[in-house]
């Protein structure tokens, strides 16, 4: 079946590890991984929760500055003419999930799926990009934030000519939901993971020490 060949294409579609000593002035952006897409709430899927401890050992060995990115919309909100009401300002749906919660240091919230277009985001383009040169992108969901937000961030930097930085997505640590027969989470990640790679971003399987 299609299925069983496309399975087995994907194995061999492993990406290449890193070494922490590889990574140049790293910045780690989580996106959404809080409780309205993992815990609760009509768009959480909880096997995005296999991904907390690898996220969790990231920040671990890393140890530089975090930036959690946290879906947070007005009760009435123009995406939820496509999506249903999700993560509203004040609700448990729209916080960090418990495990990662120690390990926040800074939080943009945002009303789109895009991080880029976020107004804390423009001030850290503004004011705190230049500090990095690594932005490491890990989180949720790939095929949605994390997708629209590296090819946001990766043609403005084309834009602008700022060779100096570089996005790494790192697969260990990323994830997608599953809705079987409508949304195959395999299928979709390695999707994303392919349009991210053809437009020049740097996907690995895992950070290592």
């Amino acid at each position: 079946s299609r299925l069983e060949v496309y399975m087995a294409r994907l194995e061999k579609n492993n990406y290449k590890s890193i070494q922490k000593n590889e990574l140049n002035d790293p910045v780690v952006f989580v996106v959404d991984m809080i409780k309205g897409f993992v815990n609760m709430g009509p768009l959480h899927d909880e096997v995005i929760g296999n991904v907390e401890k690898n996220i969790e050992n990231l920040l671990t060995s890393l140890d530089c500055n975090n930036v959690f990115v946290c879906d947070s919309h007005p009760p009435k909100t123009r995406e939820f003419n496509s999506f249903p009401t999700h993560c509203v300002i004040g609700s448990e749906e729209a916080e960090v999930v418990d495990s990662l919660k120690p390990f926040v240091k800074h939080v943009i919230k945002k009303n789109s799926t895009n991080t880029f277009v976020a107004p804390e985001f423009e001030e850290f383009l503004n004011s705190d990009l230049k500090y990095y040169r690594d932005i490491i992108v890990t989180g949720c969901c790939t095929d949605l934030c994390v997708l629209h937000f590296v090819l946001s961030l990766n043609t403005w930097l084309n834009e602008h000519n700022m060779n100096e930085y570089r996005i790494v997505v790192v697969e260990n640590c990323t994830e997608t939901y599953h809705i079987p027969e409508i949304h195959e989470a395999t299928f979709w990640n390695d999707v994303a993971f392919r349009m991210m790679e053809m437009n020049g971003i740097q996907v690995v399987s895992e950070v290592r020490e």
